[in-house]
């Protein structure tokens, strides 16, 4: 057998001798950072020690391959790791001063009245415990319920609020693929009036009924069932009545931000073009672009008129303002109303989950998670991602070669793809619109923003604003919303 080389045992003894001179230049860092917290003395010193190989004679010096990145993905899969102290399966969520009901099919523990021996994490009624928040929940206009109004009700000691508001902590609109047939085929028009009107409470704060009586002086026709400007006899189903008109006077009793009824959603469902007073941003539920008309303030009802007349004369346009109805939805209104296919009592538990999970990652355990790990191509950032209407998070790892908007796309979709992951909404949207197995990103956007924000708002500006955001926040929490 040959004896080694003097260069192969110089390079032996000094591999030997490697981890000794490690060892030391640790207990010098340690003694530099004495100052310091020790748990984060050692999470550091862990960290800087992973970044350290000692190659044997057979295995070659690392060059810096697609192998380090992947050593760094396991290392923080493991070191970040951390147990949180609450199991919610084990140790759901219970929300009291509601009817009694297990949410089964929520992707967090859920339960709703009293909980077996111990405090709820939430109330709809006055908490007897500070650890217990206070829900308000309501579906009312703030115009007639001032409570309603996101700062007043926090103003008034209200720790979550569900209301029709977008804004809100866990929003609970009108709408919902279960119980409108959205996509329900279209009638024809068969009324001589152009519009039906249902309205009944006439002492409506804001100007529907002026709307109504200059769209009549303005020789629009309108069938009017309710009990307001009364001009058609007998009970109806109005939802089969409002298929045989061209448009639906959708007027509500408020001009109110995302406070959008059954009204609009009635028509969307018969197929009749909506004529509304209300929303100051109903365009954000429009199905598709010039599928709506909007009635913004009275001085508006005049050119609004005109477009009616206009559509109703003229069967090309009128079909291009419905052809959502045979072409499908945008995407932006089926992400709206994706959101609804999780009931808001879910979502409710969910978003108390989330909350309870963000309070324990402030302490010590979860704050020296390493969350990055420096490799000989760069950095590797360990962040997770859910799907909006889950609860538990997916690991993903970016390179910082390449932390770029269309990397963290391409990241969630490969994870998601891999995992065979089926859209929270796939069973609740109509067949027709569904798709294929194909998944596609709507929108990526942090944890925590409310459904305004993520939805209509937010949009990293850049690559360097999406690093940014990576840098500053440790195993930074996002969720998808995938169409």
């Amino acid at each position: 057998m040959r004896e080694p080389s003097w260069a192969q045992q110089q390079r032996r003894r000094w591999t030997g001798l490697l981890p000794l001179f490690v060892g030391l230049v640790v207990v010098a860092e340690l003694a530099f950072l004495g100052r310091l917290d020790m748990a984060k003395n050692a999470a550091v010193v862990r960290h800087w020690t992973s970044s350290f190989h000692f190659p044997s004679d057979s295995e070659p010096v690392d060059d810096g391959g697609d192998d380090d990145g992947r050593r760094c993905e396991d290392w923080l899969e493991q070191e970040d790791a951390v147990v949180y102290s609450r199991d919610f399966r084990t140790n759901p969520i219970v929300v009291a001063g509601a009817e009694k009901k297990d949410w089964a099919s929520c992707s967090v523990g859920c339960k709703f009245g009293s909980g077996a021996n111990k405090e709820p994490d939430a109330t709809f009624k006055r908490p007897r415990h500070p650890a217990t928040a206070s829900v308000l929940r309501s579906m009312e206009s703030s115009h007639y319920y001032r409570e309603n109004n996101i700062n007043v009700a926090r103003r008034r000691g209200y720790n979550i609020i569900m209301t029709t508001s977008l804004s809100s902590d866990v929003p609970v609109g009108y709408f919902s693929w279960a119980e409108y047939d959205i996509m329900a085929p279209m009638h024809l028009k068969t009324e001589d009036a152009l519009a039906a009107a249902f309205i009944s409470n006439c002492g409506a704060r804001n100007f529907r009924l002026q709307a109504l009586e200059r769209l009549e002086k303005l020789d629009i026709k309108i069938d009017s069932y309710g009990s307001c400007h009364r001009n058609r006899d007998g009970e109806v189903d109005k939802i089969k009545a409002l298929k045989h008109y061209k448009f639906s006077l959708a007027f509500e009793n408020s001009n109110e931000e995302d406070y959008v009824t059954e009204k609009f959603f009635q028509s969307l469902v018969a197929g009749a073009v909506p004529v509304v007073v209300g929303a100051p941003n109903i365009q954000d539920f429009a199905p598709s672009s010039g599928s709506v008309l909007h009635i913004k303030k009275l001085d508006d009802v005049a050119s609004v008129a005109k477009t009616i007349k206009y559509l109703a004369s003229h069967p090309d346009a009128y079909n291009k303002s419905v052809s959502w109805k045979y072409d499908g939805p945008s995407d932006s209104f089926k992400a709206l109303m994706d959101m609804a296919a999780v009931h808001s009592s879910c979502r409710l538990c969910i978003h108390l989950a989330t909350k309870i999970r963000e309070k324990e990652e402030m302490t010590t355990k979860f704050q020296t998670r390493p969350c990055k790990c420096i490799s000989s191509k760069g950095t590797v950032y360990h962040v997770y991602v859910r799907e909006r209407g889950r609860f538990e998070m997916e690991s993903l790892y970016l390179r910082s070669g390449s932390l770029t908007l269309k990397a963290l796309e391409s990241a969630v979709l490969t994870k998601f793809k891999s995992l065979n992951h089926s859209p929270i909404w796939k069973n609740e949207r109509p067949e027709v619109i569904r798709g294929d197995d194909n998944l596609k990103i709507y929108k990526i956007y942090p944890v925590g923003l409310a459904q305004r924000q993520a939805l209509y708002s937010f949009n990293f500006d850049s690559d360097a604003d999406l690093r940014k955001h990576v840098e500053s926040h440790p195993c930074a929490k996002f969720e998808v919303i995938f169409v």
